[in-house]
């Protein structure tokens, strides 16, 4: 058994993967934890739940809640993570920039386009969607995924829709530009229309790997 205690990006645990060992990983951050999910994904297709456990992490939402209240930035991290290969604006605390996530997707030969992605654990109202839309226009973006806590008025989704649609390329689909998702909908498998090249950016992917037939030794001198 290999325990990591401060685990990281998971490179320990990927090499006991690797060497037939039994692991646990330990790390205090929502955001290591979604980028080790991401490897174990990528190099060995394992899937959580069916091959490994996470324990500590929100599975409903009134555990969204009590992580909200005991960390909002921890919170913001993993809201983050439960859009496919999504990655935060900045890892560290600094200034409003009315970004929280960012989504990279390129669904044509020449220009790489981006989501943006706002977090909302508190009460939310229309001047929300109207200043993210404003954030949306000033950065260019093709499409924003605005993530709430709680559940979002029917003037909110009429301001969404104001922004109409993103027609991909890829298969002629017509994507809302502004789409609004709340935590218990993510958590129950109702994600947001993104183009299936966002799973391919973001969160780089790691090289598949085949597990090793055993521990390998080391000459001693």
């Amino acid at each position: 058994m290999v325990l990591d205690p401060f685990c990281g990006c998971g490179t320990a645990i990927v090499a006991a993967h690797k060497l037939g060992r039994r692991w646990i990983g330990i790390d205090i951050t929502h955001l290591a934890i979604a980028l080790i999910k991401y490897r174990l994904s990528d190099m060995f297709n394992l899937q959580e739940g069916k091959d490994y456990q996470v324990i500590g992490e929100p599975t409903t939402e009134a555990e969204a809640r009590v992580l909200a209240q005991q960390d909002r930035d921890e919170f913001q991290k993993w809201a983050i993570g439960l859009i496919p290969r999504a990655r935060p604006y900045q890892e560290k605390k600094g200034a409003d920039t009315g970004i929280d996530g960012i989504l990279r997707f390129q669904d044509d030969p020449k220009t790489i386009k981006t989501a943006l992605i706002q977090v909302k654990s508190g009460k939310v109202s229309v001047n929300h969607i109207r200043d993210f839309r404003g954030v949306i226009d000033r950065e260019n973006a093709t499409l924003g995924l605005f993530i709430t806590l709680e559940p979002p008025t029917s003037k909110m989704q009429e301001e969404a829709d104001k922004l109409g649609f993103y027609t991909s390329p890829l298969g002629n689909l017509h994507i809302p530009r502004l789409q609004i998702r709340t935590i218990a909908q993510l958590l129950a498998g109702e994600g947001f229309q993104i183009p299936s090249s966002a799973l391919l950016m973001g969160v780089a992917q790691a090289q598949r790997i085949e597990r090793d037939a055993g521990q390998q030794t080391i000459p001693i001198d």
